[in-house]
């Protein structure tokens, strides 16, 4: 039997950083995003042989294990074999299976697409159809989320692991005690086609590891850091905004809060930006984008430009003269999906 899911990645549109812990124990978070065409997949195949075999095609990275449980973490592929020794251990009464776990992505580690947590959500989708277990999607994206931040205690936030999960744009609240609820939008058609044709999608190149950026603004929350926890619910209060923006088709509205999240999430570490990222803002800036953030934790990945679509060539073309890549996308309805062979 052979089992395929795909997990849609996601735009960070407002909120960002709010669904971090303490803050959103602390404070509550506000996130708003948006999930896009571009995806995480796995497929798992049964084997007879008596091994685990892990595979990270676009990586092009092998793992082979003996049939055991649990499996041994070494830096290689560990969230593959956190996901696999996660549901071994909760639903299969520790029995290890024979599998081969062949994953891939649509986007690189580090972009800021929310990749990591779009792959644990496929490999989860996929357990889920092997094991038919009765799993809704508020359950999924927990069990995402606890195996990469308690069970290899990854540093992150909670948003992406939700959004690949439920798919489409999704007003997003964290509270404590891991408490989440999960607004669905209801965006006219129209709309969603008018804010595809505004934005660019642009790839600095840079791959980042996401937790040096979040370490410090932990820190910064922990040490009570007034410059940081302001910004952070300025931010919290600009995901509101752009709800109300964007339900209410105000474009103009939605760049104004692009750039001022912008501002505000650089107030939040030290290594959100840096002189290649404010170089690039500058070239889009002066060719006619209206304003632009990064989507993700920041120091590189993904940055989001809206601009007036009539100028979108002009800045597309000078953006991808100053290096780096535009990425064209639509906006997705559907959150992970699977099914077999």
């Amino acid at each position: 039997m052979i089992i395929r899911t795909k997990a849609p990645l996601r735009l960070g549109l407002g909120g960002g950083g709010t669904d971090v812990e303490p803050y959103c124990s602390l404070y509550g978070g506000y996130v708003l995003n948006a999930t896009i065409d571009l995806y995480a997949y796995c497929t798992v195949t049964e084997i007879t042989d008596k091994q685990v075999i892990f595979v990270a095609a676009d990586r092009g990275e092998q793992q082979i294990e003996t049939l055991q449980f649990p499996l041994p973490y070494n830096g290689v592929l560990d969230l593959h074999k956190a996901v696999y020794n996660r549901l071994i251990k909760d639903f299969n009464q520790g029995q290890p299976l024979p599998l081969q776990i062949t994953t891939f992505s649509d986007a690189p580690a580090g972009s800021g697409l929310g990749s990591s947590s779009t792959l644990a959500v496929a490999m989860v989708k996929a357990f889920v159809e092997l094991l038919k277990l009765p799993l809704g999607e508020y359950d999924i994206a927990h069990l995402a989320y606890e195996i990469e931040r308690i069970d290899l205690g990854w540093l992150g936030g909670k948003q992406d692991q939700y959004a690949a999960t439920f798919g489409g744009f999704n007003f997003m609240e964290f509270y404590e005690q891991d408490r989440v609820i999960v607004n669905p939008l209801r965006i006219k058609n129209w709309v969603i086609n008018e804010l595809e044709v505004s934005l660019i999608l642009y790839y600095t190149g840079i791959s980042r590891y996401s937790s040096q950026v979040i370490e410090d603004q932990i820190q910064n929350v922990q040490e009570k850091n007034e410059q940081a926890i302001t910004a952070t619910h300025q931010l919290k209060k600009e995901a509101i905004l752009f709800k109300e923006a964007l339900l209410k088709s105000d474009f103009m509205g939605i760049a104004e809060i692009l750039r001022t999240s912008w501002e505000a999430k650089k107030k939040l570490s030290k290594l959100i930006s840096n002189p290649q990222i404010d170089r690039i803002y500058r070239v889009a800036r002066e060719t006619g984008a209206y304003s632009g953030k990064i989507s993700g934790a920041g120091g590189g990945g993904f940055i989001i430009f809206m601009v007036d679509p009539t100028k979108k060539i002009e800045v597309t073309k000078a953006l991808q003269a100053a290096g780096g890549q535009v990425i064209n996308f639509h906006f997705t309805k559907y959150g992970t999906q699977a099914w077999t062979l």
